[in-house]
């Protein structure tokens, strides 16, 4: 596997000048390019909602969105994004975000209500050296270190592995990805 991911970042390196828009999220230290910014997947893993600590991950889903049936499962993404510019550039909204697995089953991230979530990914300006989550935030100093995008999955992902995450980017031809593996 580490063979395999290793060859897809450095053909990704190549078709892109050097510029790797494809990481590999089972070592932390890959980073993206996604626009102006550079994005990196802390931590993924599947939540467990009866956990305290996995609990407070759930709060800020929508009033009204059903909990997982017996054949899925909540499932969090955490990131990081950092402007190494000079000027101050907008991250993308959670709903840029997406996973798709090997059979092309495509889920979308549930949107968190940050005021509820403080460690939930939201859309802002970074200024040059700027980072989301913040630095000495409650999601930099949470274990996961990063803010947090939560997806809704079907357990036909174990099956269907590894799965990508994509960060679309207005303006950028192909998505910045992720490999995901469980």
């Amino acid at each position: 596997m580490f063979a395999l991911a290793t060859a897809a970042v450095l053909s990704a390196c190549g078709a892109r000048g050097g510029k790797s828009t494809t990481g590999d999220a089972n070592n932390t230290g890959f980073y993206v390019r996604g626009g102006q910014l550079t994005y990196q997947v802390e931590i993924s893993r599947a939540l467990n909602p009866y956990s305290i600590e996995d609990h407070q991950y759930l709060s800020g889903v929508p009033a009204g969105t059903p909990p997982p049936g017996g054949d899925a499962e909540w499932f969090a993404v955490f990131m990081w994004a950092k402007n190494f510019t000079k000027k101050a550039h907008t991250t993308v909204p959670a709903s840029d975000f997406d996973i798709v697995d090997t059979q092309g089953n495509t889920y979308y991230p549930v949107t968190l209500n940050p005021s509820i979530n403080p460690l939930a990914w939201t859309q802002m300006t970074l200024q040059p050296q700027g980072t989301e989550p913040a630095v000495d935030s409650l999601a930099s100093n949470d274990p996961a270190q990063g803010s947090e995008l939560l997806f809704k999955l079907n357990d036909s992902i174990y099956a269907n592995r590894p799965l990508t995450l994509y960060i679309h980017v207005p303006g950028q031809p192909r998505p910045s990805s992720f490999l995901l593996d469980l």
